[in-house]
């Protein structure tokens, strides 16, 4: 049976898997254990996987089931092509992919690197601090060219992945 991505409100991908749970579709929500960035303790919490998505499996794609979907509380809408309303089912070995990762519950950390154009800061090393514009980026290095305005220069240096991050 073919899964399908599904888009939820904002901090409602509990309730919508629940809920979807609950009219007796297959949910599948993967959540990973990250330490909480509370000021005055720390420890771990589950948190999503994807913010904002989960997967659902449907034996078929009709009219009724995406209604029944589209109806549980905080599901906006089921993914599929821009311009139409057909949904696109997402690839089992996807969705087994997910699952090992889920399974083999392995620190897992999400990165969102700067593409070219946008700004970023550097985190670490020398330049610590510095905000520039990305100029040109080589993700299986994970290097990036960061262009800083100074004295009305541009100044390019190279950073690596780690020492970067979005703004």
């Amino acid at each position: 049976m073919p899964w399908y991505a599904v888009h939820t409100r904002s901090r409602h991908e509990d309730r919508a898997c629940l809920g979807l749970l609950q009219k007796s579709f297959h949910a599948f929500l993967p959540k990973m254990e990250v330490w909480s960035k509370r000021k005055d303790r720390r420890k771990k919490i589950m948190i999503p996987m994807f913010p904002g998505y989960l997967f659902v499996e449907l034996p078929i794609l009709n009219n009724e089931i995406k209604v029944d979907v589209l109806k549980t509380f905080g599901v906006v809408r089921i993914l599929g092509k821009p311009r139409s309303a057909e949904p696109i089912a997402v690839p089992d070995d996807k969705i087994n992919a997910i699952r090992r990762i889920v399974d083999s519950r392995v620190e897992v950390q999400q990165l969102q690197y700067p593409k070219v154009g946008e700004p970023a800061r550097i985190i670490d090393g020398p330049f610590k601090g510095v905000e520039g514009l990305v100029l040109d980026t080589d993700y299986d290095k994970e290097l990036f060219v960061i262009s800083i305005e100074l004295l009305q220069r541009s100044v390019a240096i190279k950073v690596e992945g780690f020492q970067i991050t979005k703004l």
